[in-house]
């Protein structure tokens, strides 16, 4: 099921079945958590360099500096790497290039859909689907970055699919 606007992309493993990318509108969000993510490991060091090494605040700023430029690579190949797609009998996240996961969730195993939007997200038009699922290990599958309209589709179409179960 192809959703507006999204590129599609199929591997040799699984060829005629359409994968949808991420919105390139989600790229900057990512890239931008990941870097506060990064940075954030300067903070230690920053606050060891005040007070013990008294005032080698700079010694912190080049792993701060690190942080983050590895914080927006991370964050950049997170979003170039996560792809999804939705069918008759369910919802499957793909994420990661070398060391892939992909999780399936049957439209049976479906509890109930969330929605989740932050002021970023909004500005962007972007939303954070959240799929909660009977069981208690990893009852939740959260696909963030999702194009606004294509998360409320996904919410609709898999919430009749749960009803229809019913």
């Amino acid at each position: 099921m192809a959703m507006a606007g999204e590129e599609a992309a199929t591997s040799g493993e699984d060829a005629g079945v359409q994968w949808q990318a991420l919105p390139r509108r989600a790229r900057g969000l990512s890239m931008l958590a990941g870097a506060a993510f990064g940075a954030s490991i300067g903070l230690p060091a920053l606050v060891l360099g005040n007070s013990v090494l008294e005032q080698a605040w700079w010694l912190a700023l080049p792993v701060a500096i690190a942080g983050a430029a590895i914080g927006l690579w991370r964050g950049e190949r997170t979003w170039r790497y996560t792809h999804w797609r939705l069918d008759d009998t369910g919802f499957t996240l793909r994420r990661g290039r070398l060391w892939r996961r992909e999780t399936r969730v049957p439209q049976s195993r479906v509890q109930h859909l969330d929605l989740r939007r932050g002021p970023l997200q909004r500005r962007y038009e972007l939303s954070t689907l959240v799929i909660h699922t009977a069981g208690t290990r990893h009852s939740a599958v959260v696909v963030r970055g999702l194009d606004a309209g294509d998360a409320e589709r996904l919410r609709d179409t898999l919430a009749r699919q749960v009803d229809g179960d019913d």
